[in-house]
């Protein structure tokens, strides 16, 4: 009993190293190309944002308009909002430390969810205004407007499509995307309304406006909030069935039984899971988890497994039940 046990620490040990291993090559060459990739565009995109902030703030001071002003606030908080994402894709590569095991792999999580938070805060913002205008409507310099605001849709629509690649595959650069994608749906509300208004003298046409983009934004931001928070709070990732992993798992016709099984987002592009599997027939060897490993990464995106190997049904481990965590 006591050589078993000693077998399945010294498997799973090296079963450890090797993912340690080839899953580090493996997140080391992917997240060398995100940084060649969107290390640029997201210093062309504050950069371009910056500049237009402050030409933006400009001239609604000028033009007296406090629609471009509510807008030029607005691109402020992306601003902000694209610099907390590439702090984050940056600090996301470092390596781990003896403290820091994971690295700082889940500042990619934390700025998806701060991201979500700004995207909010500048749509309870733009609420407000539009409210306020709409009681007390304002005369605006409906040209000038129209020019900056048309300007705008260009910088953030390249902005937004700098970002469209990583988009469905990494919720930070998720984040990036849709704040850059409201500020064009703001900027093309804006021309619509200020157009519209030329030809009406409609004044309440752009509060309402703003209401309407306010709604777009929040319907788009909500599953940003809904799935980094379940991220921060170590949910399975939204892209995985629970229930299809643990049936794979036991399909292995030595795996009696599946225990203390976890899933969770280490960061918003990797995977991990840990799982006890009961073998009374004995510890399979390396390669059953080697191979396991693979097929977990294969077929579910799962690049960082941990499996640990019992051998006793009758051994009563603490982990078992599925309410103890």
């Amino acid at each position: 009993m006591q050589s078993s046990h000693h077998h399945d620490d010294h498997s799973h040990h090296d079963h450890a190293r090797h993912e340690h291993d080839h899953g580090g090559n493996g997140h080391n060459h992917i997240g060398h190309g995100h940084t060649a990739n969107f290390g640029r565009a997201f210093a062309i995109g504050i950069g371009l944002n910056a500049a237009f902030v402050i030409i933006e703030a400009g001239y609604g001071f000028t033009a007296n308009s406090t629609a471009l002003l509510a807008d030029a606030g607005h691109n402020l908080s992306d601003v902000l909002g694209l610099v907390v994402a590439w702090i984050a894709a940056v600090l996301s590569r470092r390596p781990p430390t003896p403290r820091l095991t994971y690295g700082l792999r889940k500042t990619s999580i934390l700025a998806a969810l701060l991201n979500a938070i700004l995207l909010l805060i500048a749509c309870g913002a733009i609420l407000l205004e539009a409210i306020q205008r709409l009681i007390h409507p304002e005369p605006i310099e409906s040209l000038t407007v129209i020019v900056v605001a048309a300007i705008g849709i260009i910088i953030n629509g390249v902005t937004a499509w700098l970002f469209a690649s990583g988009r469905n595959t990494d919720l930070n650069i998720r984040g990036a995307y849709l704040h850059m994608m409201a500020d064009a749906a703001v900027s093309f509300g804006v021309v619509l309304a200020a157009t519209a208004i030329m030809a009406t003298g409609w004044l309440w046409l752009d509060p309402a406006m703003s209401l309407v983009i306010v709604a777009v934004i929040v319907a788009g931001t909500w599953s940003l909030l809904r799935e980094s928070a379940a991220m921060t709070l170590a949910a399975v990732p939204s892209g995985i069935d629970p229930a299809a992993v643990r049936d794979f798992l036991a399909e292995h016709p030595n795996v009696a039984s599946i225990h203390d099984l976890h899933i969770w987002s280490m960061s918003t592009t990797e995977t991990a899971l840990t799982a006890h599997l009961v073998m009374p027939a004995g510890n399979p060897g390396d390669a059953f988890l080697i191979e396991t490993c693979r097929e977990l990464q294969r077929r579910f995106g799962i690049g960082h497994t941990t499996l640990q190997v019992e051998t006793s049904a009758d051994v009563d481990c603490a982990l078992a039940p599925d309410h103890v965590v």
